[in-house]
């Protein structure tokens, strides 16, 4: 469903297992990131009214999540840690090039965020059906569902405001080239490296 061309290693988990304070600090991150994206969008594009109306409650669904991992953070006894480069979206964003007019900037910023949404969507997938703590693997699932939403959401907006035919042979390429750099990671208790 999620069109991605390399998974994940499932050993990926028991690399989480053991370090999961640092995959929750990652995780908080990747929720804050992704509400700060939702408003980015809607200050580059306020022309958009539809993508607007749902960047905002996108925006504050983020937010929500970014809560409750922080709400486990604290549950766990630990504070929230310090924010690290994401080597996966650093990587990512350089498969388009800059530029270009205000639709195909749009397009550009819609499909990195669909693709994003998708590879966090398999990572909670993964960590909902392997985690031995039940508890941390039902989180999962249930944000696995809310992300799975989000990518077709960013990928459906990017068709509709592009060509359709061009919208999915830049997608196909971006996702080749996403599994290239996929080889690479996949050895960290981040959530995308």
């Amino acid at each position: 469903m999620l069109g991605l061309k390399l998974p994940t290693d499932p050993r990926w988990v028991n690399i989480v297992e053991k370090n999961i304070d640092e995959i929750l600090t990652d995780h908080a991150y990747c929720e804050q990131k992704a509400a700060s994206t939702a408003i980015s969008l809607i200050v580059s594009f306020p022309e958009y009214t539809e993508l607007t109306q749902e960047m905002i409650a996108l925006s504050r669904e983020e937010m929500g999540h970014f809560k409750m991992v922080h709400d486990r953070i604290l549950a766990r006894g630990k504070t929230l840690g310090r924010d690290r480069k994401d080597e996966y979206v650093v990587a990512l964003l350089k498969f388009f090039p800059k530029g270009g007019s205000r639709t195909t900037q749009l397009i550009h910023r819609l499909l990195y965020a669909a693709l994003i949404e998708a590879r966090s969507c398999e990572r909670f997938r993964l960590l909902s059906e392997q985690l031995q703590d039940k508890e941390l693997a039902e989180f999962y699932h249930k944000l696995m569902v809310s992300e799975a939403g989000h990518y077709t959401m960013f990928l459906n907006f990017a068709r509709k405001y592009g060509d359709r035919q061009e919208v999915d042979k830049k997608w196909d390429e971006l996702l080749t080239y996403e599994a290239s750099i996929m080889e690479d990671l996949g050895n960290k208790e981040t959530v995308h490296g």
